[in-house]
């Protein structure tokens, strides 16, 4: 049995089955949901089947998908309802997120049914009556019950730091739940999302998920603490960005003239697959059309050539990548899906060459206020409703490759001498991402027009998407389009194909001294942080690299790690958790905001504009 083979259970219905056992059987939970896990399952309409053992079944009902109530689980052991069972299994089923709210109206469909790439796909829960319990609060600060809502969230979150994940089992994951619960009928989804983020990636670093990254598990973690700490002293804009939006309604948007830009295949760590069309407005907004569902890359190969899903429109993902579209009644969600509801008509128009209006307009921006628009997008704090795009648009000479610990890449030059890594956006083999890379890094010298996304990095560095054609007309689609040695120029014998580069201002930094003691946390907990020893000479090596505050932190952290108060008798007292956590946070959230400065420097052009150093 997989989480995916059980229906989403809703976060309180995990919680109460949790809280509902008796400490003996809340000792017994994460062998049960081990034990659980090994055991066969049968799907019948609504109703999942578990085969506990060979004359005792489980029951999930889950209309439309998701298990609503605690009473929908059933177990036909003699100690039901009171079993290790119940709870057991909704621990080892996924965490239920809200229904994301329709495009402009009732009853509308999106262009897209599953989320972006870089995103887990959620499943969706029943929607909960929100109110608020304290009406006399000031309505631009948050209220005494929000506030109360948002300490539970911080005191979980810190209680998985002291743990860590091999301790952070199903009775912590439970608390964060029934805290995300609580959080969500106090109108604060940013901290209940965060929460739910966080409960998904404990599971999937427990269960050995090869997708599982620690960086995703600290970058959720610091959201969480972060945001609950913000809550209580923020006001007015502040409060409504700590908040967040329950769902990211599609807002009426009329008329729109699209001009079809690139396609790209999307295929998540979870099963997902589908395209996602760019297109551009005469103002040079982006947007995008998307048809992504459970199917992995077999289904993202075989959508890109069907009908997108908008209007009357006959284009395939494909079509519409070069070509343009009219379109009146549109919805537009705040990240710039386009919704494709029953108002929204859509008919085919001309398109634009990518060097012609609107499009051209896109590579006439600098390199560097591309980077650093991307990097406000991809930042690991980026404000949820903030918008944005993470797509560059360069003018490159390709210089050959560059060998590196996990691979090969493409070096390429762009606008004021900054040499760029040129990577595979896909590594799956039914896609052309790297077969067409490695055929561009055989052309050196080689003028090209690029589309890429930015990956934070201590050197300028790109997923390579799309391209121009390398010797005719029309643009790749690098994903679903496959070059022939025929499309490729000439080789140049004046351009020497460039084997090794320098990687950047930051690439000597010794800021992952720090980095690594804070994921160290995240991995084994407090006590095994507090066991380091001298860190003395790490701290010494920051200050001599400029890094006065890294070494400051380092510090701080492992002393705080390691501080254990006695009583009177000489018993050792309960760790201060909480001040660890703040600790903690604050060193996440410096490791991350100095990556992404060096990120951004990285990207400033050469002295001189043009100098090629080899």
């Amino acid at each position: 049995m997989t989480a995916a083979q059980l229906p989403a259970v809703a976060p309180e219905v995990t919680a109460t089955l949790v809280e509902d056992l008796s400490p003996r059987l809340r000792k017994r939970l994460d062998a049960a949901v081990t034990k659980l896990a090994a055991r066969p399952v049968h799907r019948d309409g609504d109703t999942v089947t578990v085969a506990v053992d060979d004359e005792t079944d489980l029951r999930l009902h889950a209309p439309g998908g998701v298990v609503a109530t605690a009473d929908a689980i059933t177990c036909g052991c003699l100690l039901s309802p009171a079993c290790v069972h119940r709870a057991a299994a909704a621990c080892a089923a996924p965490a239920a997120d809200p229904p994301a709210e329709a495009a402009g109206q009732p009853g509308a469909a999106t262009t897209e049914s599953a989320p972006h790439p870089d995103d887990a796909p959620h499943d969706h829960a029943p929607h909960h009556v929100t109110t608020d319990t304290d009406t006399d609060a000031a309505p631009d600060v948050a209220s005494p019950a929000q506030c109360a809502a948002a300490e539970a969230l911080r005191s979980a979150a810190a209680a998985v730091l002291e743990a860590g994940v091999d301790g952070a089992g199903a009775v912590a994951q439970a608390a964060l739940l029934r805290a995300a619960h609580t959080a969500r009928l106090q109108h604060l989804p940013r901290a209940a999302g965060a929460a739910l983020s966080v409960v998904t990636l404990l599971r999937a670093a427990r269960a050995g998920d090869p997708s599982y990254r620690t960086a995703d598990l600290v970058t959720a973690l610091a959201e969480l603490l972060g945001t609950a700490h913000r809550l209580g002293s923020a006001s007015g804009e502040e409060l409504d960005a700590v908040k967040g939006r329950a769902r990211r309604p599609y807002s009426p948007d009329g008329s729109l003239r699209l001009y079809g830009l690139f396609t790209e295949p999307v295929v998540t760590a979870s099963g997902h697959g589908g395209a996602r069309t760019w297109v551009v407005g005469p103002d040079g907004r982006l947007c995008t059309v998307g048809d992504v569902a459970p199917g992995g890359v077999g289904r993202a190969l075989g959508v890109a050539d069907r009908a997108v899903r908008l209007g009357e429109s006959a284009l395939t993902h494909r079509e519409l990548g070069r070509a343009g579209l009219a379109v009146s009644g549109a919805t537009v969600s705040p990240d710039g899906r386009l919704g494709a509801g029953k108002g929204v008509k859509a008919v085919t128009a001309r398109g634009a060459a990518w060097t012609e209006p609107p499009l051209a307009a896109l590579w006439e921006t600098p390199p560097l206020q591309q980077a650093t628009r991307a990097l406000r997008s991809v930042s690991r704090y980026a404000n949820p409703d903030g918008g944005g795009s993470d797509l560059l648009f360069l003018d490159v000479e390709l210089h050959g490759t560059v060998r590196e610990p996990g691979g090969t890449c493409l070096l390429a030059w762009c606008d004021g001498g900054v040499a760029v890594r040129l990577t595979v956006a896909d590594d799956d083999p039914a896609l052309a991402h790297r077969d067409n890379l490695m055929l561009l890094a055989s052309a050196p010298g080689t003028r090209l027009r690029i589309i890429g996304r930015l990956v934070p990095a201590l050197h300028p560095r790109l997923a390579l998407l799309a391209c121009s054609h390398p010797t005719g007309e029309g643009t790749i689609d690098l994903g679903f389009d496959r070059l022939r040695r025929a499309d490729l120029p000439v080789p140049d014998a004046r351009v020497e194909p460039v084997r090794h580069e320098p990687v950047g201002s930051g690439a000597g930094s010794p800021l992952h001294l720090l980095e690594r003691r804070v994921e160290q946390t995240v991995t084994a907990g407090r006590a095994a942080l507090g066991l380091l020893g001298d860190v003395s000479a790490e701290t010494r090596r920051l200050r001599r690299a400029g890094l006065p505050t890294a070494a400051g932190l380092l510090a701080v952290l492992r002393a705080s790690a390691a501080r254990r108060e006695r009583d009177p008798f000489g018993r050792l007292l309960p760790a201060d958790t909480d001040g660890f956590a703040t600790h903690w946070l604050s060193a996440a959230r410096y490791t991350s905001a100095v990556s992404e400065s060096l990120c951004a420097a990285a990207w400033e052009p050469a002295q001189g504009g043009t100098t090629r150093s080899r």
